[in-house]
């Protein structure tokens, strides 16, 4: 079972819901490691970027949207913020469900 998909359909609860539409979710990260550390998520399982399909542009859409709006209602649009995603274990991929990280609030280097 996914723990993402879990969220996202309400089973567990509570996430710390930022952002919420019919295709996509965002909640605070629960280990942040910035002032502003949220996952957008599709609500769709898809395991990784590498997954992606034809299908799945419009999705990548609504994810670069919630970003955006993530962004904002965080306070971080005008300071910066990065958009991460780990596709794989190598990459330090922990869940199988694609997600982007939206982490700002300070100033990032590039420590890893």
């Amino acid at each position: 079972m996914c723990i993402f998909c879990d969220i996202s359909s309400g089973k567990i609860v509570p996430a710390d819901i930022v952002f919420e539409n019919e295709h996509v979710i965002a909640f605070r990260d629960i280990n942040p490691v910035a002032p502003s550390h949220v996952l957008v998520i599709p609500k769709k399982h898809i395991r990784s970027m590498h997954e992606i399909g034809g299908d799945e542009i419009s999705l990548l859409g609504e994810m670069i949207l919630a970003v955006q709006k993530v962004a904002e209602k965080e306070g971080i649009l005008k300071s910066g913020y990065r958009i991460v995603t780990n596709v794989g274990a190598d990459a330090g991929q922990t869940v199988d469900h694609l997600h982007w990280h939206v982490i700002g609030g300070r100033k990032l280097g590039w420590e890893f």
